[in-house]
Order: structure tokens, then sequence, then C-alpha cells
């Protein structure tokens, strides 16, 4: 009924006594509540979780230069000369060195890098990744 008035009131055929029964009509209904609403959680209360890190390593071989090593770990990890030659003695005497702690998805960037250098200048230097 409520929609048979409202239509006839958009056509503008409503007699002021309809509208007063509209009026009465809408007045006695209950509001109702288009979206429910939701408590807004504080900063504290929100917890955010750290991705897992994954370890990524040089392992050694007989083939690729210690030079090699060096630049590979200042070009893709980024390290100090010092650092990187610190790293590639690491990989030289023990057979592994760690590189960095990185999420999964820049772990896989950095150990897809390190083997297409090695692949494109003729070395068969291995890098991968652990979790942490």
């Amino acid at each position: 009924m409520l929609r048979a008035l409202t239509a006839a009131a958009r056509r503008g055929g409503v007699t002021l006594q309809t509208r007063a029964a509209m009026i009465t009509m809408l007045s006695m209904m209950e509001p109702r509540e288009s979206f429910p609403i939701e408590e807004v959680k504080s900063e504290d209360e929100i917890r955010l979780d750290e991705p897992p890190l994954y370890r990524v390593l040089l392992l050694n071989d007989d083939y690729t230069t210690m030079d090699f090593v060096v630049a590979v770990l200042q070009r893709v990890f980024h390290k100090s000369e010092g650092e990187a030659t610190r790293i590639m003695l690491n990989v030289h005497q023990q057979g592994a060195g760690l590189c960095g702690l990185y999420p999964f998805e820049i772990a896989e960037t950095k150990v897809d890098a390190v083997e297409t250098l090695a692949r494109e200048n003729g070395f068969p230097l291995k890098c991968t990744m652990e979790r942490d």
C-alpha cells in the first residue's frame, strides 16, 4: 500500500487526505538500518604478523672465482667490499655463506638473480633459500 501511495505522490495525483495518511504511516514505521555499525579498532588492537623470513645462502663450488662471488654479493645483496669478502671466505671455508634474511618473494628474487648472473658468466655458482 505504501508503494502505491508513493507512486501516486510522484505522479502528482494525491489528495491532501492521502498525503496526510502517507505522513502518518511513515511516522509510525521504524527506521531501518541499511548497514550494520561496526566497532572501529584502535591501533593497539590491530595485530599485524610479520612475514616469515628466509635465509639466502651461497654454496661453494670448485669453479667459481672468489672475485666473482664478491662481485655478486656487492651487486645483488648490496654488501660492502669487506662484508662481501668475509661472506665469500665463509662460503670457501665452510661450504656455505649467509647472504641475508628476506621475506619469501625477495629471497626468491635474489636467488634467481645470483643464478642468472652466474650462468651468464659461465660459473656454476648455486644459491639457495631456507626458512629461518
